[in-house]
This record gives structure tokens, C-alpha cells and sequence, in this order.
């Protein structure tokens, strides 16, 4: 598939660092927002389901805030933990970014993930052929928020670059770089749970695990 005709996410750059926890900083509204509208099958979400994103980036990390909304109960572990990772993360609700900072090679990628209880999770992975190869003790620095409001959920991950950048390679990410990039969220428990993807895998099973179906993510100007 030729990168040109696969959709594409802008990742505004902010003129300052945006904490995590700083839901309704400027810098967020300055960033044009993709829409979590379909289940990874490719079917139309509900739209009390739905999400949205935004994507912002400094010369140091890579931030992503979701709004989410919510009319349902939600599904957290009443004793969170937040000083480690939580294995298992996605069988709650969550929401999801994997990455893949080369774009000629998305089977190398990496999986962040938060909850509203601000609970996360951070994973590299390679593909080979069948295989996922996953690195469970993979430390990103990455750091997660979360806001419970009436009838919605906010979600923010912040990832620092420099765990994500090739050893082969010699600098962060420019404006006008491309990556590639999935956004995901999962809400809801038993046969009602629903698996919502910006861009749909269309596995034959619920999964997000298919780097050749994520979209582009361009690094932009302010």
C-alpha cells in the first residue's frame, strides 16, 4: 500500500510543554481532532461509544489526549495501581496508541495504553511473519491521566521520544517527519464490549495487533 492513499493524523506542534494531567491546556484545542467512529470490524460504533483524539508533540515526547463519552457503566479495577504497569490493562476499559517510528517498517511497533482510573501500560513488539514478539519489561517513561466527567472520560498519555527512536537513527522527529500510527478504545464487559479503532483492522477476531492497517501520523508546524 502506497503511503499516500492511507488516511493521515496531524500531530500539531506545541510552542511548550503540556503537562499530562493538563486536560484543557490551549495547545490541545490548537490540534485537529480524528474521530473513533467504527469497531475494528469496520461497523459503525454507537455514538454514545464514540471518541475523539488529539496528538500533540515537542522536541520530547509525543502526547495524546481522548475524550471519550460515557453512558454506560464503567469497567476499572477497583484497587488501581499506577506505580507500575498493569499486565492485562486492555480486558478494562482503555484507551490505545501503537506506533511504528519507521514507516517503511511498521512490524516494529510500540503499544501505550491508559485507563480512566490512570492506570497504563507501555509494550514494544515485532512481528515475524506469524509471530508477535512482545518485551513485557520494556520501559518507556511514558506517564497517563485520566478525568471521569457526567457522560464522559478523559485520557491522556504522554511518551517521551527517546525509547522509540532506532539506534540507527540520529535525531527525534522534524516537522514533516511520517510515522505510523493506530488509536484505539475498548469499553464495556462480556458480549456487549466494544472495540472501537480509528483505523479498522478488520481482523477475523477483536484485535488491533495489525500494523499493515495503521493510518500515518505527520509531525506538523504550531
Amino acid at each position: 500500500m502506497r503511503l499516500e492513499t492511507i488516511e493521515t493524523v496531524e500531530a500539531r506542534r506545541a510552542s511548550a510543554e503540556v503537562g499530562v494531567a493538563e486536560f484543557a491546556h490551549a495547545e490541545w484545542e490548537r490540534a485537529r481532532p480524528v474521530h473513533l467512529t467504527r469497531y475494528w470490524s469496520g461497523a459503525s460504533a454507537p455514538p454514545e461509544r464514540r471518541a475523539e483524539a488529539r496528538i500533540i508533540w515537542t522536541d520530547e515526547a509525543l502526547s495524546v489526549r481522548f475524550i471519550c463519552r460515557q453512558s454506560e457503566p464503567l469497567v476499572v479495577n477497583p484497587e488501581p495501581q499506577l506505580e507500575r504497569k498493569t499486565i492485562g490493562l486492555w480486558e478494562r476499559d482503555v484507551c490505545e496508541i501503537f506506533i511504528a517510528p519507521d514507516a517503511s517498517d511498521p512490524e516494529r511497533y510500540f503499544e501505550f495504553e491508559a485507563a480512566p482510573t490512570g492506570e497504563w501500560l507501555d509494550l514494544a513488539l515485532r512481528l515475524t511473519g506469524d509471530e508477535r514478539h512482545t518485551d513485557w519489561d520494556f520501559r518507556s517513561g511514558m506517564s497517563a491521566a485520566a478525568r471521569i466527567d457526567p457522560g464522559s472520560v478523559a485520557i491522556a498519555i504522554r511518551v517521551p521520544f527517546s525509547p522509540l527512536i532506532p539506534a540507527s537513527s540520529e535525531r527525534a522527529p522534524r516537522a514533516g517527519d511520517i510515522w505510523r500510527v493506530n488509536l484505539y478504545r475498548c469499553v464495556g464487559s462480556g458480549e456487549a464490549r466494544g472495540y472501537l479503532a480509528w483505523q479498522p483492522t478488520e481482523t477475523p477476531e477483536p484485535g488491533f495487533h495489525a500494523p499493515h492497517k495503521f493510518g500515518l501520523l505527520r509531525f506538523g508546524m504550531e
